[in-house]
């Protein structure tokens, strides 16, 4: 999985590309790490080119989340694919984590 982390006014946003599995979990992580230490807890994660995602993936996302929450911030993620909508819906994690369609959109900077 292919990692790519860009700085906006009032957030960053953290593309992801690939399938988000077991093996970029701790790439994903490292990633709001640093950026949660740089005082940077406005984050988007675009999921716009993620293809399959597993409970790995699920749960780096919300360990992600309780660790942007922490900091005083928020996580959010725009621009699902299908497949990863799907496994959201079925988790139930539509819940905790409301979709964006766009990166922008996410802290309503558009």
């Amino acid at each position: 999985m292919k990692v790519n982390v860009s700085h906006h006014t009032g957030y960053a946003t953290i593309a992801l590309e690939g399938r988000f599995t077991a093996v970029g979990a701790p790439v994903f992580r490292k990633a709001v790490t640093d950026l949660v230490g740089k005082d940077e807890v406005r984050i988007v994660v675009d999921l716009s080119q993620v293809s399959f995602i597993d409970s790995s993936g699920l749960g780096a996302l919300i360990g992600s989340l309780k660790t942007a929450r922490l900091a005083e911030g928020d996580l959010r993620i725009a621009a699902p694919t299908t497949a990863v909508s799907s496994v959201l819906r079925l988790t139930n994690l539509d819940r905790v984590l409301r979709a964006y369609p766009d990166p922008d959109s996410a802290f309503d900077t558009a």
